[in-house]
């Protein structure tokens, strides 16, 4: 909409409306980022001032394979025909961005996929200066890494508290888009608590339209006023460029991960021993509760915290430690991000009733890590867990294999092609035998039920 005024003091008028307006929206949300100066402009330049010294550029080293033919890998065909030694791999360079999380400790949060494998991290400063960077440790599961470096004089980010974020919110994303050096872009939270990209991560996305490019990963986002808010991590991208849809890690859970990772070098994640799924409408219904927002426990694992502390299946979480849970997928996030022997207050529903139990995180050991991330192709895009002499389907990524086969999170997969399945091998191995169509037994909600995929 344009609005035109045609006459002097209307004009006056509306730069005075106007003033107040900017000075009234910076008051109300409690930011002073916009700065003013005597031409009338607004701007973010002071603010930036302050917090880009903060962002790194990182540039990653790593050994690329060599593609050879596999004959010259035979000591006797390379004898018989005089070959040279060849060598096996390259070097690889790669570029990414990180973040100054602690100035006086040179704590330097980034993506894991930035520098894994690598053989040489190197970290440039805003004002040009270059270190050789150690790694303190990465959590592929959180797509998060925690490098260190050996300097002085160096500039901290403000943490933010991801939690006040509201869709329409201001943000800014500072990183190295494609290597060009240090950027800035702006733009809005688009939404918040996505998740879905990587089923067999630990998820709860801010999303932006704030344009993130490739070498941008690790890098700021951050709030008008200065804040770090986020870790930006991924891009839907179809043609390979910026296309306004930014995902990044909440400064909450990448600070929990870096907590772990100077203590341990790795993340010890927390189980409970329970197996849950959404709290959907029509679940909801069918169980006669009212609540809109929890995961339903589906099973309870015995001699488990979970069951020690008395929750049964068809017990609907909605908050850990006082703090309200979403769904699924959010109840996964707060216990596996939970140190393992930490004690976390699970508040639950039963009988229309709201119960609170108080349970030790136990130690997931890389058995149970396995099992619960095995993807057989047959159904990728699905995770699947142990359960009673059965294969639990305990998440399944939107428009996946799985998905489009018709598996729901919850289902409960009994045998395949008529053959008893106990584990996941079991069905790793069924479904790797499996020709042409399959029949999957299941049992959804009380009722079993062929599934067959073509």
């Amino acid at each position: 909409m344009i609005v035109c005024f045609p006459k002097p003091a209307t004009r006056i008028l509306a730069i005075l409306i106007t003033t107040a307006f900017l000075s009234y929206a910076g008051d109300a949300a409690g930011q002073s980022a916009f700065s003013r100066p005597a031409d009338g402009a607004v701007s973010l330049a002071e603010v930036l001032e302050d917090i880009t010294p903060a962002v790194v550029n990182i540039a990653v080293t790593s050994r690329a394979p060599t593609n050879t033919n596999p004959l010259f890998n035979d000591p006797y065909f390379r004898r018989f025909f005089e070959l040279p030694q060849m060598p096996q791999q390259r070097p690889r360079m790669s570029a990414g961005s990180g973040v100054i999380v602690d100035a006086a400790k040179g704590y330097i949060l980034t993506n894991h996929h930035v520098v894994d494998g690598a053989s040489e991290i190197a970290v440039t400063l805003k004002d040009r200066r270059r270190f050789t960077a150690e790694l303190v440790g990465s959590d592929k599961a959180t797509d998060i890494a925690l490098l260190r470096i050996d300097a002085t004089n160096l500039t901290a980010l403000e943490l933010g508290d991801p939690g006040t974020l509201r869709v329409g919110d201001s943000v800014v994303a500072i990183g190295n888009p494609f290597g060009l050096g240090q950027t800035v872009t702006s733009g809005i939270v688009s939404a918040l608590g996505r998740s879905g990209l990587n089923v067999e991560g630990y998820e709860d996305f801010i999303q932006t339209d704030a344009s993130i490019n490739p070498g941008n990963s690790g890098g700021a986002l951050a709030t008008a006023d200065g804040r770090l808010v986020g870790i930006n991590t991924a891009i839907i991208a179809p043609a390979g460029g910026n296309v306004g849809i930014g995902f990044a890690v909440p400064i909450d859970m990448a600070s929990a991960v870096m907590k772990q990772l100077i203590e341990h070098g790795e993340v010890r994640r927390g189980r409970i021993g329970v197996v849950i799924q959404d709290l959907t409408p029509d679940l909801a219904e069918a169980l006669g509760v009212t609540e809109t927002h929890g995961a339903v426990v589906a099973s309870v694992e015995e001699n488990s915290s979970a069951a020690k502390a008395g929750l049964q299946a068809g017990d609907i979480i909605v908050a850990v430690d006082e703090r309200p849970i979403s769904g699924s997928a959010d109840l996964r996030n707060r216990i596996g991000l939970s140190p393992a022997g930490t004690e976390v207050e699970v508040a639950y529903m039963r009988d229309g009733r709201r119960q609170v139990s108080a349970m030790r995180a136990e130690a997931e050991s890389s058995r149970q890590r396995a099992a619960a991330t095995a993807v057989p192709d047959r159904l990728a895009g699905a995770s699947f867990e142990a359960a009673s002499g059965s294969v639990l389907v305990s998440n399944v990524a939107p428009g996946s294999p799985a998905a489009q086969a018709g598996l729901r999170a919850g289902d409960v997969i009994l045998a395949v092609n008529r053959q008893p399945v106990g584990s996941v091998a079991d069905l790793t191995q069924a479904l790797r035998v499996a020709r042409g169509t399959i029949a999957l037994d299941l049992s959804r909600d009380g009722m079993r039920f062929l599934l067959v995929q073509r």
